[in-house]
């Protein structure tokens, strides 16, 4: 468990978390994972959450599936009244050194073409777009970037 600047607590979720976080899906996402899948999630072991908290209110949320040696990143969100306060780059940290735990030597996402925000923080992250997935998003329609954070090329 790691503690921001202010008092956002960043740490993996628990099943006390799970109705906070579908609560926090359902805000940010037109197309929502359900309570159940966050819940199922916890019992997958190739599978972490990490969240962040100010008290006992879920104010961020990202997910790392593990698959043979990849991280593949779902679901990053941030209460809107949460924003630009560093919260989803502290939860991406801690979610890379998870995957790193669990195995995973590279990490890939998808995220909407039009998202600047998040794609910025990925870039920083050190993310590089490889490929697009042309209508992928729906509600409304938009192309997403696939992005990718490889180990250095020796």
């Amino acid at each position: 468990m790691t503690q921001t600047n202010s008092q956002i607590v960043i740490s993996k979720m628990c099943e006390d978390d799970v109705a906070g976080v579908a609560q926090l899906e359902r805000a940010c996402f037109t197309e929502p994972w359900s309570e159940n899948a966050f819940r199922d999630s916890l019992l997958n072991p190739d599978i972490v959450y990490i969240v962040a908290k100010d008290g006992t209110k879920i104010v961020g949320n990202a997910g790392l599936r593990h698959i043979v040696g990849e991280g593949e990143i779902t679901n990053v969100a941030v209460d809107s009244s949460y924003r630009n306060r560093g919260i989803a780059c502290e939860i991406m940290k801690a979610l890379l050194k998870e995957g790193e735990k669990m195995g995973a030597e590279s990490f890939t996402l998808e995220v909407r073409a039009g998202n600047v925000s998040a794609i910025s923080l990925y870039q920083k992250l050190g993310f590089k777009t490889e490929g697009i997935r042309k209508n992928f998003y729906e509600k409304p329609t938009e192309d997403g970037l696939i992005m990718w954070l490889r180990p250095k090329q020796f």
